[in-house]
């Protein structure tokens, strides 16, 4: 539900054109396909562009109506891209802190009694809240899996609340057998609608539609096919689908896809988790240039694991999935994927008796899995980067802090030191979302209060909710039987401390 108060309160711009100067900016050489890093660097934006990018001051004339800024000591990177992640899902936070994915889908996903409980206006408020977290860790562009899609009102409510939040954010709207939810038939219509949908065509170009569905394993072929001629027709951003495979099933495959032919296409194609994958998958990535999310945080949390994204990292993007449960922050999720890269490499050298003498991941692959290859994953070489025509999606780091104080390279200063504290701008389209450290929503105080009643009561069906004992995951012949793990402990004597 959109207020008139919410609509009037965004702030995200500034009256023409925005120069930095005297940065360290993390620019991107697109013949090296490396990055390239620029020291007292000037950086001008006009409109939602980067209109020039040098070393030293800039040699060009400047528009009359610059805001000028000092960056002397900061570091310039562009916004993070996170291609997964479920953005109505804030009112659960903290409750979903112990949970397995088995006990996910029970309790927190589009299958349980969500679509039940939340309202239209819950769903607001969750999606802007979910994105305005997103704004404030830096991450500037998300790929919505969009799942909330239980009622049209619902729906509706979930869009506004990304247009009103200011993020870059491919909408994929989730297609799905709810039970109790509407109709295949009402579902299509509302996708059909969607496409016409002004929101989605807007002059900003910031909210763009893409499809969610992940029945291609076991739906109907007549279902898939009426999927595709709207997919297509109305060249929709995106195609994005969870594939799990081994135990869990859920084999939302490359392969399966490609029989289907829709990846040998200009429409990109996005495998969320892809946890257990074979070589054929591997390879028809490959072969049709699609890419994968690898989600390390969630995947670590829920215990669907990775043991084969490591390979196929040259066709990798990361995202977050579930913020309710654990860290929003992409520079997080690429530091624990780096170092559970590097120690299941070094386990391998190890494992022959031998002693490592190199490290196998460096800062800035995991600095590229977070912000190229994310925009290459959607096809948009225009974002991710900083370089002269790119959209202006920025991150401006301060290195004041005691964590950065003594950096020298400003990839590893991001990947491995910063935290959310020292963000001090970002900038999207152009605009200021963030300043000085702080979020431009200037009506942030009330939609803490409502995120926070909305949350309190949703909090309570949970709390009095008699969940019962999982037994089997997927109830379709899908997925092996479940299965308890041991528990660590961590007291002395009796108990465990869990």
């Amino acid at each position: 539900m959109r207020s008139a108060a919410l609509l009037s309160s965004l702030a995200l711009g500034v009256s023409g054109a925005i120069l930095y100067e005297g940065a360290t900016i993390i620019s991107f050489n697109d013949t090296t396909e490396r990055l390239s890093i620029l020291h007292d660097a000037s950086l001008l934006i006009e409109g939602d562009t980067i209109a020039a990018l040098s070393e030293g001051s800039l040699d060009r004339d400047i528009p009359n109506n610059t805001t000028r800024i000092n960056a002397t000591g900061s570091i310039i990177s562009p916004g993070m891209v996170d291609t997964h992640t479920h953005l109505w899902q804030t009112a659960f936070k903290t409750i979903g802190s112990n949970t397995s994915l088995a006990d996910y889908f029970q309790k927190f996903g589009e299958y349980g009694q969500s679509s039940t409980v939340f309202t239209p206006e819950d769903l607001y408020l969750g999606q802007l809240a979910g994105s305005l977290e997103r704004v404030h860790v830096g991450t500037t562009t998300v790929l919505d899996h969009a799942h909330a899609s239980w009622t049209e009102e619902g729906t509706d409510s979930c869009v506004n609340g990304s247009v009103d939040s200011g993020v870059r954010t491919v909408y994929a709207h989730a297609v799905h057998d709810v039970p109790g939810a509407w109709s295949w038939d009402e579902q299509i219509r509302k996708l059909q609608s969607m496409t016409k949908d002004h929101r989605f065509n807007s002059d900003n170009g910031l909210l763009t539609l893409g499809l969610a569905y992940d029945g291609f394993f076991n739906a109907p072929d007549a279902n898939i096919s009426t999927l595709w001629n709207i997919t297509k027709g109305a060249n929709l951003s995106v195609v994005t689908t969870h594939h799990l495979g081994g135990p869990w099933g859920f084999t939302n495959s490359p392969t399966a896809l490609h029989l289907h032919g829709w990846l040998n296409d200009t429409i990109p194609v996005v495998f969320s988790h892809s946890s257990f994958m074979t070589y054929k998958d591997a390879q028809l990535l490959r072969d049709t240039n699609q890419y994968i999310s690898t989600t390390p945080e969630s995947e670590l949390h829920f215990g669907h694991i990775h043991p084969h994204a490591n390979n196929i990292q040259d066709q990798a993007s990361l995202g977050v999935d579930c913020h309710f449960t654990y860290s929003s922050s992409m520079v997080n999720q690429a530091r624990l994927w780096l170092q559970t890269l590097r120690a299941e490499r070094y386990a391998d050298t190890l494992d022959k008796w031998q002693v490592p003498i190199n490290s196998p991941m460096s800062v800035e692959q995991a600095f590229y899995l977070i912000t190229r290859a994310g925009a290459l994953a959607l096809r948009r070489p225009d974002i991710g980067v900083i370089q002269v025509g790119a959209k202006a999606d920025i991150v401006v780091y301060s290195t004041d802090s005691p964590n950065m104080l003594g950096w020298s390279d400003p990839v590893a200063a991001i990947i491995l030191h910063a935290d959310v504290g020292d963000i001090e701008d970002v900038i999207i389209n152009g605009a200021f979302v963030k300043r000085n450290g702080k979020l431009m929503f200037k009506d942030y105080a009330s939609l803490r209060t409502r995120l926070t009643a909305s949350a309190k009561r949703i909090q309570k069906v949970w709390a009095e909710t008699d969940f019962p004992a999982l037994e089997g995951f997927f109830q379709n012949g899908e997925g092996a039987p479940v299965g308890p793990t041991v528990e660590i402990d961590t007291l002395r004597g009796n108990g465990t401390g869990y």
